[in-house]
């Protein structure tokens, strides 16, 4: 039998072992949903207390932002250096000592810092987690398997905001710092003694006793297990630095290019959506509590269209499933402000975009792995979340350009729609997926 370990891994039913490293994944991406919002969930009782002027509250509000565009760029890539695993102990330990920093913040400058602290490890460790499940997913599941990163971060963010409005009105909300650290160092030793490396990485490092660590793994997955390594392709061993630049090798620029053009577009609209969707429904005619339903609505629709991307990709081609999801999203955008007359019809409305706007980006999570060798995945998909965040700052300046401009909601959204029309051209014109298919002889 010569069969390598993709390929068998792509192929059998995924077992216990597969279903526990998703699960852990998902609730890493739980508590880094909550942790990037717990900026916006604490806002008002934090310029109350400190009397902030509009311009620092949204320096506060942007630090984490900044903090995660850095920690995907610069941090996530050294995954592919040193393995998923003990990138995401670090970055989780630097997320958790961030948040329980900024329960102690004494000034805005200094709660500015731990959130931007925050960021970076947020930012460390969601590439590594959305790859690392990808990795031990087999070929019908494995969309599903990053999908529901996406899912857990909406679900983290959903269930926080429900929990810091407990809160706050009896412990103020340094305990929504405080709580949120400790629950995110408390998942540390779980990581530790549960979360295994990533075979691929195994594979394509060969660290020290890469041979017996990747047999135990592969015992686990139940799957043949290998005598000797095999021999890596050459620059598998590359520096972080080095990664980075076999990005724009002749056989991977285009893919590096587009797959940065998709992240800028879908980020840039995903984020004006979200942000600004509460005030422009007011400007619409809708009251202020409409438009923050319509705000929770759209989370709501996240959760289940992260979910459903994933169960569409079991059966059809991924990329063909997140173009439909970008057109249909485009549409829904471009005409449902048109219907804030009819507050039940609005409504519907806005769910559905939450559905399709949030499952745009699980599967733009998804598709990215698969078209890099796990030797440089995380360098990738790292780099194209860095993409994604300067779309997302981007998109609040132009958004609040227009506004001062006079545009109409109606206007803003359709050219926002616009956007991820020519997305789904970008995800067609992305090369097809690619597997780490080395042949390896089973161990007798």
């Amino acid at each position: 039998m010569n069969r390598s370990i993709s390929d068998q891994l792509d192929h059998k039913e995924m077992g216990r072992f597969q279903w526990a490293v998703v699960a852990l994944c998902f609730l890493i991406n739980m508590l880094d949903g909550f942790d990037v919002l717990v900026m916006a969930f604490t806002a008002a009782s934090v310029s109350n207390e400190w009397e902030l002027s509009g311009i620092q509250l949204g320096y506060l509000l942007s630090a984490g932002l900044v903090g995660m565009g850095l920690g995907s760029l610069f941090i996530a890539p050294w995954a592919d250096r040193f393995g998923r695993r003990p990138l995401i102990l670090l970055s989780i330990s630097i997320a958790g000592i961030g948040m329980l920093a900024s329960s102690q913040a004494t000034s805005v400058t200094m709660l500015g810092i731990l959130r931007l602290l925050t960021g970076l490890g947020i930012g460390g460790v969601i590439a590594s987690s959305y790859v690392i499940a990808g990795e031990y997913a087999n070929k019908k599941w494995r969309s599903l398997a990053i999908s529901l990163q996406a899912t857990a971060y909406a679900l983290g963010a959903t269930v926080g905001g429900l929990i810091a409005a407990q809160i706050i009105p009896h412990f103020g909300w340094r305990s929504v710092f405080f709580y949120g650290g400790v629950a995110t160092l408390l998942t540390l030793p779980i990581m530790y003694f549960a979360l295994p490396e990533s075979i691929a990485f195994l594979i394509s490092r060969q660290p020290r006793k890469a041979l017996y660590k990747v047999n135990r793994l592969l015992n686990r997955v139940g799957i043949d297990q290998i005598n000797e390594m095999p021999k890596v392709a050459v620059g598998a061993k590359d520096s972080p630095r080095n990664a980075f630049t076999a990005l724009f090798s002749r056989d991977l620029l285009r893919s590096t290019l587009l797959v940065w053009a998709g992240f800028f577009l879908v980020m840039f609209g995903f984020y004006f959506v979200m942000s600004w969707t509460p005030k422009l429904l007011v400007s619409a005619g809708l009251t202020n509590q409409q438009g923050i339903t319509g705000g929770v609505l759209l989370n709501v629709g996240g959760i289940v269209g992260t979910f459903l991307i994933g169960l569409f990709a079991a059966r059809y081609r991924l990329s063909r499933v997140l173009m439909s999801y970008l057109i249909l999203n485009a549409l829904f955008l471009a005409i449902f402000v048109h219907f804030t007359s009819s507050l039940s019809l609005a409504y519907v409305l806005i769910l559905i975009i939450g559905v399709l706007l949030n499952g745009c980006v699980a599967g733009l999570f998804a598709l990215t792995p698969t078209i890099y060798g796990a030797e440089r995945r995380v360098t990738a998909l790292g780099w194209g979340i860095g993409m994604g965040r300067i779309g997302a700052i981007l998109s609040s300046l132009v958004a609040g350009r227009l506004i001062d401009a006079s545009w109409k909601p109606s206007d803003i959204y359709l050219l926002f729609a616009i956007t991820f029309v020519i997305a789904a051209i970008v995800v067609w014109l992305m090369p097809k997926p690619t597997t780490l298919q080395v042949a390896l002889k089973p161990a007798s």
